[in-house]
């Protein structure tokens, strides 16, 4: 091979490098992997993307979620702070930011988050509720319940009876009473049983009910839901997540 070829090829190669290592190319081979349920790669992708663009807001938003599946709460905000900080705009949108900051035991922060978050959107029972678990761990079930963050019209079922036990105007075995109600077909009883699970789960822990939490995030976490079309993923992960932490918690013991 003549001296020219050799150069007209490597510099090709040199070229397919430089054009599979692209901020584009990156974030589409992280979105990728994120799909996959492959998070370690999504970061090491998006972690390389950030390196070549500092200022790639929406990479650190992505790892920050990436971040969050792997358990690893601190990196996950420092993620969504960053996120923020070059997309101020964005503020009221990041309710997963609110999770990873009540995870991170930061719960005044993250209940300025969903408050925040209200005004962005006003009708979603799960952000009123993770705004009282981030206020009963600093002030007690009784304030938390007192100034829950108003809510008219969830159409999700059963949200609506979540936001009323938490309320304390329900009882849990309601919540569970309304995720089954009519006869749902099975992939829509699934989903309705994971919030109705979840957030049981999470009203027992806030409660001081140790054992009952287990018992609900357990079910909430159950690996055969991940892939469920009625469930939010990321949501799936936030019961995965618990479930790991409470594990890990017991056996520190």
């Amino acid at each position: 091979m003549t001296r020219a070829a050799c150069f007209i090829l490597t510099g090709l190669a040199l070229l397919r490098t430089a054009v599979a290592e692209s901020p584009a190319e990156l974030a589409a081979q992280a979105e990728a992997a994120a799909r996959a349920g492959d998070s370690a790669q999504a970061v090491a992708l998006l972690t390389d993307l950030i390196a070549a663009d500092p200022k790639n807001s929406p990479a650190y938003y992505r790892r920050g979620r990436e971040h969050f599946r792997l358990g690893k709460i601190r990196e996950s905000v420092a993620d969504f702070d960053q996120h923020v900080e070059l997309s101020p705009d964005q503020e009221s949108k990041q309710w997963e930011r609110g999770i990873a900051l009540y995870y991170a035991g930061e719960f005044e922060r993250g209940a300025k988050q969903f408050e925040l978050y209200q005004t962005f959107h006003n009708q979603d029972v799960e952000n009123s509720t993770w705004r009282y678990l981030c206020v009963a761990r600093k002030q007690g079930v009784a304030k938390a319940r007192e100034t829950m963050l108003p809510i008219e019209n969830d159409p999700r079922v059963p949200m609506m009876q979540i936001f009323d036990l938490y309320r304390g105007k329900l009882r849990p075995d309601d919540v569970l009473a309304a995720a089954r109600a009519g006869e749902p077909p099975p992939e829509a009883l699934a989903g309705q049983l994971f919030y109705a699970h979840l957030y049981l789960g999470l009203f027992h822990e806030a409660a001081g009910n140790a054992e009952l939490a287990k018992k609900f995030i357990s079910l909430a976490a159950d690996e055969k839901l991940r892939t469920s079309l009625r469930i939010n993923t990321y949501m799936w992960d936030v019961a995965r997540v618990h479930a790991e932490r409470l594990r890990n918690k017991k056996n520190e013991k």
